[in-house]
């Protein structure tokens, strides 16, 4: 699988989301607590856009009337049909057995690492048209 340097740390602040593309294919990236998860940006229900749902905790019941809520920011709802899935595995919550979004591994890499190539830069050539009016100050 090759590799997409895709934002710097700081653009994706704990406790939000980007929504990135690399190797075509549209993945958001959660920051939860400084780890970073990627995510197939698709419910696999119907495709609705996961970047666009409502990160939420999970919510338990042992028995009627009787809530716990954990793990708060650690699950995302799809904003379709509220389909839950679990940020850290890409598992449904309601059917992790069967139905999961596609993960990407994620690191975090010093910018001094990702210098050295090989890197091939694509060339186009440029012509500049027309005259503009340049103001020096």
């Amino acid at each position: 699988m090759a590799a997409h340097v895709v934002a710097a740390v700081d653009e994706i602040p704990p406790g939000t989301r980007k929504l990135v593309e690399a190797g075509g294919r549209a993945i958001v990236v959660f920051n939860l607590g400084g780890a970073f998860f990627a995510l197939a940006n698709r419910c696999p229900h119907r495709g609705g856009s996961l970047y666009h749902g409502i990160q939420t905790g999970l919510v338990e019941s042992s028995e009627p009337g009787r809530y716990r809520y954990s793990r708060p920011g650690e699950m995302v709802k799809c904003p379709w049909h509220g389909w839950e899935f679990d940020i850290r595995t890409g598992k449904s919550w309601c059917d992790p057995t069967r139905m999961r979004i596609r993960q990407f591994p994620v690191s975090v890499k010093p910018g001094t690492e990702l210098v050295e190539g090989p890197y091939v830069a694509d060339t186009y050539p440029v012509r500049i048209e027309g005259n503009y009016v340049v103001i020096e100050s």
